[in-house]
């Protein structure tokens, strides 16, 4: 069945740096647009950002622009989501998927950014 397992997250202090990575199961992952979602407590979760088939083309929302770097490894079926600059309000459980048409979600990683 899908799978997606996150990782990477954790707590750091503001202006530090991530590394998340989703590594992807049980579908052709190099088949399909891919995309970081994040979820912060009592909001929904947002697209952060998504990466064309071969990673090429990234999109990313305005508040992380600059600041987030998507990437791809279809040979690992493997994504990233480098995240630099960080702020507090970037504090959220981080979870991968589909661009269109989601899967059932995984259990996401934990970004936690406060001093």
């Amino acid at each position: 069945q899908v799978q997606f397992v996150e990782s990477g997250g954790g707590l750091v202090q503001p202006g530090g740096s991530l590394r998340l990575s989703c590594a992807a199961s049980g579908f052709t992952f190099g088949g399909y647009a891919m995309g970081w979602y994040r979820q912060a407590p009592g909001k929904e979760r947002e697209l952060v950002g998504t990466i064309t088939i071969n990673g090429a083309g990234t999109n990313y929302v305005d508040s992380v622009k600059g600041r987030f770097t998507i990437s791809r490894d279809n040979a690992k079926n493997t994504m990233y989501l480098q995240m630099n600059s960080l702020k507090p309000e970037d504090t959220a459980v981080y979870y991968c998927n589909r661009q269109y048409r989601t899967y059932p979600w995984g259990q996401g990683t934990q970004v936690t950014v406060s001093s």
